[in-house]
């Protein structure tokens, strides 16, 4: 059949000749309709409005609620209320009436008549409860409620007089009724409108006038008292849920590439029995194929075969053990240089770390002394907010166990660490040897490390670093290191949370970019939980988001309390090692949980003491090596900080020029 037909000289007969569905036959029924039966299935149009002026004429109860109240009504009512005088009081009545008056018309606008609202106030004796709810309630016009709906000859004689009734000594209130606090005064111009509710059922903030905020209003700041409320229920749920059981902590392992890291928290992890026997037989007969035995170990944590071909550590490998009074998080950080924002990453996420050096001759005074990565990966650690560490002098058995070379590297360490802002408490030296497994889980056996050696394995060392306090009462905050896609039709993130709580189906911000998105799921360590706190590492399944407004270094962040976004930030840095003095505009990557952001110096505000924090000079025009200063610096894009006194997780940033950090600071100020 043609598309353009020529419907004006159409043939019907012959167009529809030999169909066997015609017009008026059913479907599933041969049986033809005739018109008349057909007509009831017609919409008429005169008959349906008919029909619908018939039911509204039968159904008087489908009424406007101002219907029946004729023209003269209403403008007998206007010229009332516009001639209405309130009546004269005593200071502190009137406080009461113009109060009550401002919140009942801040409910019910100008719908009722000025003089009927004093009139039902002051026949309720100031009961703005009461009132209101005779006011939205009117009771039917009968001979018992009359007096309802005026004020009693009391009342009425006493308006007339210009004296209001009397105070009541003491409200008789249901339980769940507010209180009403009458703040007195004598001067009718500084009178205080509103009044506070005080009840055990209800949490609202001071009413004060007409434009209180209703409690669905959205971007209401909430109140000191519902804020203080959020933060006694998160440590309520984090002490019941956490203090029971093994206190939780991240430790990352660093230190210079071929230190044996790797090799031995895998053979700790074995020692400790979270690798089966089978898979380590496995790795080591794959391992002798290659003629790299030694790397069976290794291999626990480095999973990728690139990084097993290479033979080193490229991306944090993450496992999971538990000692007698912990369950630790172990973070593997690479070593080499060229992966040092991967540690950085890592390091992020860690309380605590271990710092495996080299004892083998020549090896440690390599990755020390000749720009290797230990000096580098120490001074990272403590500049983000790492204070305990532990120095495992690792393939100490190469030097046959020697006492001398143990204090040799114990001495050179102990003066950097010193400088580097590390307490001589809070750090451990342990010699070990991660390929023969001496001394990580059971006490030495070897006689000569016997002989000078009585201190505590690696397990107790780890087993009595202490757990960090965790900020729960603060607003949340989550850090994304990585995102995918859930089993389900969700995005998934992961990351720390640095501050606060999140639970089940909870709204969320995804800074920068202020996405709304929901919380659906929430895993630790691939077990679902309904709740999780600051210091966890968490996957997060979100609903709502888009992944195009998420990356990996934004926050989420609580909706009442989002993080600021900024694209300038004034910070205290101290500088490390420059080939160049950094100058005003100098070119830099800033390093800020997992995000790197390249950014710029933008000002150099003055030069500090390193130790007081005095300012030495303002205004200097370069910063040289070991210097501490107070700058300014611009980002490109617009990113997400906290100031260090109130949130020391996200106040923390690093700065890397050419592959070489040159800085570590402290944001004092957000600029904006």
């Amino acid at each position: 059949m043609s598309r353009h037909r020529n419907v004006r000289s159409m043939d019907y007969k012959e167009e529809y000749d030999g169909y066997d569905d015609v017009f008026g036959h059913s479907v599933d029924d041969e049986g033809c309709i005739s018109p008349t039966d057909a007509q009831q299935w017609i919409y008429d149009r005169a008959r349906g409005q008919q029909s619908i002026v018939n039911f509204m004429a039968s159904n008087r109860d489908i009424q406007e609620e101002d219907e029946g109240r004729d023209d003269e009504e209403h403008e007998k009512e206007r010229r009332d209320s516009e001639s209405y005088q309130l009546p004269e009081l005593p200071e502190e009545e009137l406080a009461r009436l113009l109060s009550c008056m401002d919140e009942i018309r801040s409910i019910v606008g100008d719908s009722v008549s000025e003089k009927r609202l004093v009139e039902t106030i002051m026949h309720f004796q100031y009961d703005m409860t009461r009132a209101l709810d005779s006011i939205l309630n009117p009771a039917p016009q009968t001979a018992a409620t009359a007096s309802a709906k005026a004020p009693d000859k009391e009342a009425s004689s006493a308006m007339e007089k210009g004296v209001g009734p009397r105070l009541l000594e003491k409200f008789t209130k249901p339980l769940a009724a507010p209180t009403v606090t009458v703040t007195p005064t004598t001067d009718r111009t500084n009178v205080k409108r509103g009044f506070e509710v005080n009840s055990p059922n209800i949490q609202s903030p001071v009413m004060s006038g007409r434009n209180t905020p209703e409690i669905g209003d959205e971007g209401r700041t909430p109140s000191r008292a519902g804020a203080k409320e959020s933060q006694r229920n998160a440590q309520e749920m984090y002490q019941k849920e956490r203090k029971s059981g093994k206190s939780h902590i991240h430790m990352v392992v660093i230190g210079h590439v071929d230190a044996g890291k790797s090799t031995l928290m895998g053979h700790l992890l074995f020692d400790l029995g979270n690798v089966p026997q089978r898979v380590m037989h496995k790795y080591e007969q794959e391992s002798k194929k290659i003629g790299k035995s030694s790397f069976m170990y290794a291999w626990v944590l480095d999973e990728t075969g690139e990084e097993r071909t290479r033979g080193i550590t490229m991306d944090v490998g993450s496992s999971r053990f538990e000692t007698d009074n912990k369950i630790v998080t172990l973070l593997d950080a690479p070593g080499h240089k060229d992966f040092i924002p991967n540690m950085i990453s890592g390091a992020t996420q860690a309380d605590v770390a271990l710092l495996v050096v080299d004892a083998t001759t020549g090896e440690f005074e390599t990755g020390f002394e000749s720009g290797g990565q230990t000096r580098e990966h120490a001074l990272l650690v403590r500049s983000l907010g790492v204070s305990q560490l532990g120095v495992v002098v690792n393939k100490l058995d190469t030097a046959n166990w020697s006492q001398e070379r143990f204090d040799e590297i114990v001495g050179k360490l102990r003066v950097f660490l010193k400088q580097a802002g590390f307490k001589e408490s809070d750090i451990t030296y342990i010699p070990c040897s991660g390929l023969t497994g001496e001394n990580l889980v059971k006490a030495p056996a070897d006689e000569k490390l016997l002989s000078w050696y009585s201190g505590p394995t690696l397990v107790n060392v780890i087993d009595n670093f202490r757990t960090p306090e965790r900020s729960v009462e603060k607003p949340f905050r989550l850090s994304v290191n990585d995102i995918f896609k859930g089993t389900g039709s969700g995005l998934c993130i992961s990351g720390r949370i640095e501050t606060g709580v999140v639970c089940l189906n909870d709204k969320v911000l995804v800074c920068p970019s202020r996405e709304q998105v929901q919380v659906k799921g929430i895993q630790i360590d691939e077990i679902s939980h309904n709740s999780a706190f600051a210091g966890d590492q968490v996957s997060i399944s979100l609903s709502g988001a888009d992944i195009s407004n998420i990356s990996v270094g934004h926050i989420l962040s609580d909706m009442a309390n989002p993080v600021p976004v900024a694209t300038r930030i004034r910070a205290r840095i101290v500088v490390f090692n420059v080939r160049v003095p950094i100058t005003i505009g100098f070119p830099v990557l800033l390093h800020h949980q997992s995000s790197i952001e390249p950014a710029s110096i933008v000002k150099l505000k003055a030069q500090l003491h390193k130790g007081s924090g005095e300012v030495i000079k303002k205004n200097p025009r370069c910063l040289g090596n070991n210097s501490c200063a107070l700058v300014e610096i611009e980002t490109i894009k617009a990113i997400c900080v906290e100031k260090y006194s109130d949130f020391k997780e996200l106040g923390r940033i690093m700065l890397r020029v050419g592959g070489v950090t040159i800085a570590a600071g402290l944001i004092t100020e957000i600029v904006k």
